[in-house]
Formats: structure tokens, sequence, C-alpha cells
């Protein structure tokens, strides 16, 4: 049997295979650390810059293995391709007989009782909803998945998407009469049957908190994982071992105990006035926590008399509502279904009313019309590693970003991974003579009023000499709204702005447009591929260093403040240079692309720290020269010309 690297070489199975396959010493060198780590059931860390090829260096080990192998992505957008595209081209190419899956978690999936449930309610939001319902239906006559991201046009409408899925709180299991036709429980039998299995982080980690908490599982034990954007996980885990309770979480229950009290009951309007009385309550707490959206620590409202109160009264309308139902629990399991969830609701605000623990942070976040409150522990590594050594498989974990300066310690311990292989690959394409990042002289610090006028002034010279063909990466929405509204008077060149529409079609827009300017925040800094000249400048505001007065950043810094530690240095700097990695990796993103990076901070060069962040970059030129950007725009036009 040919080896990975072997597979992955100039006259390997690949390349027989693929048309244009180049041969890449960096892929092969991981795809063998890749086999050796599955192989010894051990821990490998890979870094692998962008155009290493990473995912085929993990795919083509997972094959050959012959292991049980489970496979988790950062987005359901590259779950998808892995297991459309990449992962059947791998197999065949091998001619292994390996069987796949995909699954997703099961809000992913049409629940075909609630599609019947909506249908027999017949209340919808708006014309629009009730159109889209109606294709849903139709759709569910055709589909052999039941994923709701396979139905043409999606289901964007997120409150007719909980309307046509299930959660675990509201679903029967088998006690549902349409049990049989589950597309769910399909996708589960296949996923406990396959030798690969693709899923992602927010499934991987919902999976372990069920697990923690006593319930089965729903992913199969595996001989491997391999976790890809992996950067991602410290995050998502602390979502997933927290504590969240929203409005509409609360409404949800709301609707499905009337719907389940009409269906099963009927004979008791006590449920209908205790149920409405939970909506206002809810209402009740969002006018309390103010009229503007905000992000902020609990203990900045906790003290507040409306705001207890209305938390308060909160508990004790769910109370009186689990009250009437625990009586109707025994007619029928929607409403059993309800009364559980509603006791899980009142627990869970409860535990959010309890002093603050020291080991993990109460906030909230507020909306026009709705809210969230969480609890989020301020450290996941001794959970993430104790879910590790319950799992004793191989374990991969890979990124284009993990390192900081070199080194792996911050990603390491975040996870409370201990002793790790690690392997860091630089980027195959050439920065050297391919890109230039470029640092404005005589811009005041980002913490200065006048710096984003000064910024977007300096700025404009540079999209000129681009002939746009630009992204503009902002680090607030502030910022954002505010190039917007500036750059409309200014640009020769068509402006596309997050929030004008979903950002496939923004990207679609543009693609083929050739020379417009994007101006995007957090979701455009990562995951995000324009290859070819339609992208050849990417302009970043600021250094992305997290906002201290984000309740769960203050939090963190307190406590390492506690222990004595430095938070600058061992928390929020890692987490800016990642930040900065994974914004910079939009620019150079095939091996004829060429382009300028532009940063418009000066504590870059005028800081100490600035070098960490410089030395985390791919090696490239550094100017302070607008003529050296002019003159290196005039060099790639004339040579692609």
């Amino acid at each position: 049997m040919a080896s990975a690297s072997e597979v992955l070489g100039p006259d390997g199975a690949l390349a027989q295979r693929i048309e244009g396959f180049q041969a890449r010493e960096g892929q092969r060198r991981m795809a063998d650390a890749v086999f050796d780590a599955l192989r010894a059931r051990s821990v490998l860390i890979a870094e692998a810059g962008t155009g290493t090829g990473k995912t085929f260096a993990y795919l083509v080990p997972a094959l050959l293995s012959g292991r049980k192998v489970v496979i988790s992505t950062g987005t359901k957008t590259l779950q998808d391709q892995l297991y459309a595209k990449d992962l059947p081209l791998v197999r065949d190419a091998l001619e292994a007989p390996v069987r796949m899956a995909l699954l997703k978690g099961r809000s992913n999936y049409l629940c075909l009782y609630r599609m019947e449930q909506t249908a027999l309610e017949g209340r919808f939001d708006s014309p629009e909803q009730a159109s889209h319902f109606q294709r849903v239906q139709q759709w569910s006559s055709i589909t052999t998945t039941g994923d709701l991201a396979e139905m043409p046009g999606g289901v964007s409408d997120l409150g007719l998407r909980t309307r046509v899925s299930s959660t675990a709180d509201n679903c029967l299991g088998q006690d549902c009469p349409l049990y049989g036709d589950c597309f769910l429980m399909e996708a589960r039998r296949r996923a406990q049957e396959a030798d690969v299995l693709v899923v992602n982080h927010h499934l991987l980690l919902a999976d372990w908190a069920l697990k923690e908490g006593g319930f089965g599982e729903v992913l199969p034990q595996a001989d491997a994982f391999i976790l890809d954007e992996a950067h991602q996980l410290p995050d998502v885990a602390a979502q997933f071992f927290g504590v969240s309770i929203s409005s509409r979480q609360i409404n949800d229950l709301v609707r499905d105990v009337k719907l389940a009290y009409f269906e099963e009951a009927g004979d008791m309007p006590d449920v209908l006035e205790a149920a409405d009385a939970v909506t206002r309550s809810a209402l009740d707490l969002r006018l309390a926590l103010g009229h503007v959206s905000r992000r902020a620590a609990w203990s900045e409202v906790a003290e507040e008399e409306t705001v207890h109160s209305a938390l308060q009264h909160l508990i004790e309308r769910l109370e009186v509502l689990e009250t009437v139902l625990g009586p109707l629990a025994e007619r029928g399991k929607g409403l059993e279904n309800a009364a559980k969830r509603t006791v899980k609701v009142q627990e869970a605000l409860v535990a959010f009313a309890l002093p603050d623990s020291g080991d993990a942070v109460q906030w909230f976040e507020t909306y026009t019309q709705s809210f969230i409150l969480r609890i989020t522990p301020l450290d996941v590594a001794q959970n993430f590693r104790g879910h590790m050594e319950r799992h004793p498989a191989a374990w991969v974990f890979t990124s284009a970003t993990l390192s900081v300066d070199k080194k792996f310690g911050h990603f390491k311990s975040r996870l409370g991974i201990g002793d790790a292989d690690t392997l860091s690959l630089e980027s195959p394409f050439d920065y050297a003579h391919n890109a230039l990042l470029y640092i404005p002289r005589a811009l005041p610090y980002p913490n200065s009023s006048e710096y984003l006028q000064a910024f977007l002034d300096a700025s404009l010279p540079v999209l000129q000499a681009s002939g746009g063909r630009a992204f503009l990466l902002f680090t607030s929405y502030r910022a954002l709204n505010y190039a917007a509204d500036y750059l409309a008077q200014r640009l020769p060149y068509p402006l596309l702005v997050q929030g004008e529409t979903s950002q496939n079609v923004l990207l679609e827009r543009f693609r083929e447009l050739g020379n417009a300017v994007l101006l995007g925040t957090s979701s455009f800094w990562e995951g995000v591929d324009v290859r070819g000249e339609a992208l050849s400048c990417v302009i970043i505001d600021r250094l992305p260093f997290a906002s201290p007065s984000d309740p769960v950043m203050q939090a963190k810094i307190d406590a390492l403040r506690r222990k004595n530690g430095n938070p600058f240095m061992n928390h929020q700097l890692p987490l800016a240079v990642i930040a900065l990695r994974q914004g910079v990796g939009r620019l150079i993103r095939d091996t004829a692309d060429r382009g300028v990076l532009m940063i418009g901070d000066n504590r870059l060069v005028h800081k100490p720290y600035g070098k960490t962040f410089l030395n985390s970059l791919p090696a490239m030129p550094v100017t302070r020269s607008l003529e050296t950007v002019e003159d290196f725009f005039t060099r790639a036009n004339a040579e692609s010309a």
C-alpha cells in the first residue's frame, strides 16, 4: 500500500485523477504526520499555512488508516464541501471502500411532525413566511435527507426554521407518530455505521455537553478525531459548556405549550392564561433591560430593582405554568415534554439569578425585541481535556492559524492539551514577491477621535492605485457604517457593504464586478475565499484586540489578574494575533494572486508587542511609502496585461 505522501506525490493517485494537481512538500509532510498520529493514537497539532492543501493532507491518511474517523469542521459550509466534494474525490482516487456520512445538529433537519403542527396552527408572522412554508411542504415530498441546506433557497427565516425543525426539548422521540420517517434518526443511523463521519464543532461540543449531562450519545465512538479550523474550538466549547436562555426559547416554549394543549387537552383554560403570563413576563424583562441593544455583564444591572423584579417574576410565572401542566402530562407526549421544558427553562433562570461563582461570567445581550442570558465558563481547558481522556483516540488539531510568534503554547493551554506533537508548515505562496505590507506613516493611534477619518483618507489613494478590488475589514460596526457613508461619495468603484444582503450574495457580486470595494466586519475576516485579481488589496483598520469592556473578556482579565497572570500578554495579545492572521489570510489565496495588505495601526511599529504581530504574519516586504504601493500595482498590472 502506498504511503500518504506517495499518494500526494507527483505520480500518486491524486495526480493521476485530478487535472492540474501539483505535489506540495508541505502537504506531503503533513499527511505523513497525520498518518503517524492515527496509527499511534497520539495528539498532533498541525498548523498549515494558506495553500498547503491541509484538507487532502488529512483526508488521504484518514482513508488509508482503515480507522473509524470523525472529522469536525468549523462551519457547515466547509462540512458540506468536505462531504460532497473533497471526500468523494479522495475516496475514488484511492478506490477505498469506505462508508461516508454527514451529520449536523437537529435544527438542520426537517421535522415532519413539527411541519404538520405548524400547518395545523396556520399562523405566520408574514405572508412571505407563509409562502416560504408552502415551499418547505413541497420540498418535503421529494427530499431524501431532510437537510434544510439542500432546499432551494434554504430556510433563512429563523422564526420559520424553528417551526419546521426540532430541538432536544421538543422532540417526541420514539413517541412521535412520524418517528419511522424521521430524517434526523436516519442521518444518525448512517453516522453510526460510517467509517468516516463529517460533523461540525457545534455538533461535536453539543454531543459532549449532552454526555456530560448523563444523556445518550449522538456521535459514535471513533478511533480518531480530526478537528479542522481548530482555532475556533475554545470559543465554541465555552458556548456549550455554559448555559444560555433566550426570549426566543421562552416564546417557542409558550407556542408549543399552546399547540400541545389544543391537541391533547383543551378543557383547562388555566394553561393558556399561565402561558400568556410567561410571554408577558419575558417581555417585561426585555423592557427592564433597557431600550437600546446592549452586551454587558449581568452585574451591571443585577441590582436594579426593575430588572431583579422582572427576572423573579418570570421565574414565578414559569413555576405556575409547570404547576398547571404537571397534571396534564399523562394526556399526551406533547404536554409531557412541555412540562419538562418549562422546568428546564425555570432552572436555567434560577441558576442565572444566583451570585457569580467566580469561575464563570454571567452576562446578557439585548436586541430590538429579544434578549439572551448567558453563563460562560472562563476556562474550558479542564473540561475539554477530560473529554479527550474519555475518548482514547488519535487527536489531530489543524488550522492555518494556531500559533503565536511560531509557538503553540496559547492554543494548547486554552484546550488543556498536554503532550502533543506539533508541526508548522509555512504557506507555499510567494509572499516575498507577490505581497506587500503597507503601514501608513503619521496616522494617529486608533484610540484618537481623529483616527477613523485619517485612516479612510489614507485608504483612498491605495484604493485608487488598486483600482478598487479590495476588502476593507473593520473591528466594529460603528467604523464600518461611518466608512460606508464616507466612501459612498468618494469612490469611483462599486461599494458593497456587509448587511445589505447575505454574505454569499455579496461575495458573488464582488467576484462578478471585478473592481468592487467590500466593507465587512468579523464574518469576513475568516472563511472567505476570493481568488484572482478581483481581490488585490486587503485594508484592515486596526489590530483586532477584543474590547476590554466585553463582559467575557473583562471577566477573563480579572481572573488572570487574581492569579497574578498578565492578561495582555497571556490572553489579549494572542487572541488578537490569531484574529489578524485570519484577516490577512484573505489576501493571497492562490499561487498567481498578488496584492497589498494595508494595516492602519501604527502600534505595529511603535509598540514593543508589534513585533509579535509581524513575526506571526507571512514573510513579506514592509513599506511605509505610498509610492511603493503605487509602484507595486503598476508592475502587477503591467505583468498581468
